[in-house]
């Protein structure tokens, strides 16, 4: 998919935030000079082209009462698309990927308590007959990651 130079403007502004207005989409396509109509087509055909894969809030789930965990687990390269599908059905299931490691599926569990962070995980271990392991955080750090379009 190509993107234009709105898309990529579009991409690089939702990177910073909604202002906190009554009509946030209004606001930013005042900014990038277009209509909130055209902004939101430009979402959906960069979501449905793939150059989007997410347009969504991050919660704080550790403020609000619940748990994040990073997992791992060492799963049979030859089964590794079918243990993936089968540990992605879990809804507390977030940032699933694959490394290049003995432990080569990584994968974070967000759950509204701290205690359903071991049932998701044992439930997964059941699942799969695969040992998760836990890496719970221990102190958080705030990068501010931003692609530029």
């Amino acid at each position: 998919m190509k993107l234009d130079p709105t898309d990529r403007a579009l991409i690089n502004r939702l990177q910073e935030g909604l202002p906190l207005v009554p009509a946030p989409f209004d606001s930013i396509a005042a900014e990038l000079g277009t209509s909130v109509d055209d902004l939101l087509a430009r979402l959906e055909r960069m979501k449905a082209g793939g150059a989007i894969t997410r347009f969504g809030p991050f919660f704080d789930a550790a403020a609000m009462g619940g748990a994040f965990c990073l997992c791992a687990m060492a799963a049979p390269e030859a089964e590794f698309e079918e243990i993936a599908e089968r540990v992605n059905a879990f809804p507390q299931v977030a940032h699933n990927y694959q490394r290049a490691h003995r432990l080569n599926m990584w994968f974070v569990l967000a759950t509204e308590t701290p205690e359903e962070i071991t049932a998701a995980a044992d439930g997964i271990a059941r699942e799969t007959g695969i040992e998760v392991l836990r890496f719970p955080k221990r102190r958080e750090f705030f990068i501010g990651f931003r692609v530029a379009a």
